[in-house]
């Protein structure tokens, strides 16, 4: 059987599982943002946090990070009376439902978001650091405009820089 598959496609049986196990790796890494997001989640609103629309501040918004599941790179992001939730580490935007979110003062919580994330098309990611804060910069292709958010560095206080 391997000298059939070496003989019409020139492809030994040590590639072959290599092109198998990338391609499952490569089938399964989509998943990996939405599987993270099974539990319930309390978000913190970001201090200092800057929101932009086509460089214009939006008339409601804010940006929330997760109180204390260590995952910097997902942000709730809202936009009026629409959330976002940005995956930078996955470059990927999802549209969070009204429902699946509920306001506890300044802050919010959800809970099994996993279900009802819906992908949001964007292009243009940039990440970049941009002296006292992150900025995540994208492309809404259902809104056709250009989404920034800046999220300023937490304090080290071990560094002394405060």
């Amino acid at each position: 059987m391997d000298r059939i598959y070496h003989q019409r496609y020139g492809i030994s049986a040590s590639k072959r599982s290599v092109l198998l196990l990338s391609f499952i790796f490569l089938a399964t890494a989509g998943f990996a943002p939405v599987c993270a997001l099974a539990d319930d989640f309390h978000w913190k609103s970001v201090d200092g946090a800057q929101v932009k629309l086509d460089d214009k501040v939006p008339l409601t918004w804010n940006a929330y990070q997760l109180e204390k599941k260590k995952q910097p790179n997902l942000v709730l992001v809202l936009l009026g009376r629409r959330y976002i939730l940005i995956d930078s580490k996955a470059k990927l935007a999802y549209q969070v439902l009204l429902p699946d979110v509920h306001k506890q003062g300044d802050d919010i919580d959800s809970s099994d978001l996993e279900r009802r994330l819906n992908l949001i098309p964007s292009t243009d990611w940039t990440v970049r650091d941009v002296g006292p804060a992150e900025e995540i910069k994208l492309k809404l292709q259902d809104y056709g405009r250009t989404l920034s958010v800046q999220l300023p560095h937490p304090l080290d206080i071990r560094l002394g820089i405060y």
